[in-house]
């Protein structure tokens, strides 16, 4: 559902290049979470926007669907569910007025996006705020609608950036329940996030990023196996500590 073949992206600052994503390849089956995880820089995001085609590469490319993003990118934005820790919202709707916008921006019906819509407000308990303006709720609620909206025209990929920076533990609780639920409904999900211990349970495999490049993939057990070492926690101080050494020398 999912494929990323040997993406490249420099930016050039102060007149010097800096690589930022360094021939990264991976691929997401349906109904598989995909932990795209590493320190702050590794390239991450980055990746995440080439994938959207909000970036174009510099070389390779990514499907979504079967589609290329840079040569199909609207159908790649049809098929592709986002939530970032970013995500800005009109403060002035309430939470369902903001979904029945994204509706119409997909193109649902009326019959179809109020079936959606009634769905996702059951999904995530927004039925107490989901008719109070946005500017009002708390961070937790917000995002609790910014993921009813990247759910709510039924994507078959959800691509997910730091969607529990910022949130408290329950809230955080509430994200992570519905990466399972929409597990459960067969999508294909990456996930970036640097709660590291939650990404262990829910996630089936893992990329791990350093410094631009795929440093390590595969599932926990092979990627302990390939590392000696028992956690994630322990890869990402293993990685910067090797890098910090190979730096000095």
């Amino acid at each position: 559902m999912i494929s990323v073949h040997e993406l490249d992206k420099y930016f050039v600052r102060e007149g010097e290049r800096f690589v930022a994503v360094d021939k990264v390849s991976f691929a997401v089956s349906p109904g598989e979470v995909y932990g795209l995880l590493g320190p702050n820089g590794a390239g991450k995001t980055t990746t995440i926007r080439m994938i959207l085609g909000l970036l174009q590469p510099d070389h390779g490319f990514a499907e979504v669907g079967g589609y290329r993003t840079s040569e199909h990118p609207n159908e790649v934005k049809r098929r592709v569910g986002f939530v970032s820790a970013l995500s800005g919202m009109y403060q002035w709707l309430t939470g369902r007025e903001t979904l029945e916008f994204f509706c119409k921006v997909y193109g649902l019906g009326l019959t179809q996006a109020k079936q959606r819509i009634d769905y996702v407000v059951q999904l995530l308990r927004l039925d107490t705020f989901v008719d109070q303006r946005c500017g009002i709720l708390s961070t937790g609620q917000k995002q609790r609608v910014n993921l009813a909206r990247a759910l709510v025209h039924d994507p078959p990929v959800l691509l997910l950036d730091e969607p529990t920076l910022g949130l408290d533990v329950v809230a955080s609780q509430t994200v992570f329940k519905y990466i399972m639920a929409v597990k459960q409904m067969n999508k294909a999900v990456i996930l970036c996030t640097h709660r590291l211990e939650q990404a262990e349970t829910i996630c089936d495999r893992f990329g791990l990023m350093h410094q631009g490049k795929m440093a390590h993939e595969g599932s926990l057990q092979e990627l302990c196996q390939k590392t000696g070492q028992r956690s994630l926690v322990e890869m990402f101080l293993r990685m910067i500590e090797t890098s910090r050494t190979e730096a000095v020398s």
